[in-house]
């Protein structure tokens, strides 16, 4: 039986699936990156696929004058929705999911930017890929990078996660397609390539791009830990809900 294929959407350069792509890998999921911003075509349907992964980028969801490829990929989430494929949605990939099924999203009031608490919902304690969390002594950090968010979720979205600044952290829908505000995918290195393309926009938040990344590099162990325990229960939602092979 071949591998659970899944399909990876990156919206821009540097921007890619990280150490959630090492680690889905690791647990026999192949990956397909689609990279629209490189020409790319991207699926209107997800077909042939088990799984989709929708990655992040510093365009908004209602940015198409300088993403054209979004309306597409908000077509692929509803379809992926329709269907209750296997789908995580991360950072402006829940936030076009939001869209996509309904939501609304907006200017952030507060934006988030490096390491931040989280906090678990009680539906959370039921939840395949966060009920680990819910279950922790410490609440949850996880890397920030976000100047919009969900301010209407779409209906029937089950909260999971919220945080001081951002209510909407985390919901599902259906049993399989879960969005983050969050980034669960990257490690410091990770995020130092966005200090240095965002420096006004974190200065104006009175904060220094040097800084952030160093908090997250000292906390990296237990982001390995905490987020790599997090694609791995997705990857195996993945692989256990895959449809079973035709008999011959």
């Amino acid at each position: 039986m071949s591998a659970p294929r899944v399909l990876v959407v990156e919206h821009e350069k540097g921007t890619g699936p990280a150490q959630f792509g090492e680690l889905l890998t690791a647990q026999g999921l192949d990956l397909h990156l689609c990279r629209p911003w490189d020409g790319d075509p991207v699926p209107k349907e997800p077909d042939g696929y088990d799984g989709l992964l929708v990655l992040g980028g510093s365009m908004g969801p209602y940015d198409v004058d300088r993403a054209p490829w979004l309306p597409t990929v908000c077509r692929l989430l509803r379809a992926a929705v329709a269907r209750d494929l296997p789908t995580l949605g991360i950072c402006l990939g829940m936030e076009l999911l939001t869209v996509a099924c309904g939501g609304k999203v907006r200017q952030a009031e507060h934006p988030e930017v490096g390491l931040c608490e989280l906090a678990p919902l009680l539906p959370a304690s039921r939840d395949e890929l966060f009920a680990p969390l819910a279950q922790l002594d410490t609440p949850p950090c996880a890397v920030q990078w976000h100047w919009e968010e969900t301010s209407v979720p779409p209906e029937g979205a089950v909260p999971l996660l919220t945080s001081a600044r951002c209510a909407h952290q985390a919901y599902r829908i259906g049993t399989s397609v879960w969005g983050v505000q969050f980034h669960p995918e990257v490690l410091a290195g990770d995020i130092a390539t966005w200090g240095t393309s965002d420096v006004g926009p974190l200065q104006a938040l009175g904060l220094d791009p040097a800084a952030v990344v160093g908090h997250v590099a000292r906390e990296e162990r237990q982001l390995r830990t905490l987020w790599g325990g997090l694609a791995g229960r997705w990857a195996a939602v993945v692989t256990a809900r895959r449809p079973a092979p035709p008999r011959d």
